[in-house]
């Protein structure tokens, strides 16, 4: 079982790693969304006031078309960042079946430079089930 609670807080640390800009949802945002989903299992996406002004719509009711749009369990509104979350996508990416980052192999250890690790390394590391 995923302790969603746990997992909101850790993403809620990091950066938002989808912004959605003056062109609203468009295809490409949901598809790089999507592809985030795949790769981490949870996304966090923060919208621009140019791109709540273009849809026409409020924060919140653009969190829920998002992720209504992807297939994801919207987890926390604050402001204009939401946090998704896609269960089967978590599972494979935390199990390390998912795509696998090599782009850290000689680094030592796999962190990132400066040896601060990234709120995606810290949820691989805990396991939260």
């Amino acid at each position: 079982m995923v302790n969603l609670k746990r997992l909101k807080e850790l993403v809620q640390q990091g950066p938002a790693d989808v912004i959605i800009g003056k062109n609203g949802l468009s295809e490409g945002v949901l598809r790089e969304i999507d592809r985030r989903l795949k790769e981490k299992g949870v996304v966090k996406v923060k919208a621009l006031r140019s791109a709540i002004a273009a849809t026409g719509l409020d924060r919140r009711e653009l969190a829920r078309r998002v992720a209504e749009a992807v297939g994801a369990r919207l987890l926390d509104v604050r402001g204009r960042t939401f946090v998704l979350y896609r269960h089967e996508d978590y599972v494979r990416a935390a199990s390390g079946a998912g795509a696998s980052s090599n782009s850290n192999k000689g680094r030592g250890g796999g962190l990132p430079a400066g040896g601060a690790r990234r709120w995606s390394q810290r949820l691989r590391s805990q396991r939260i089930y």
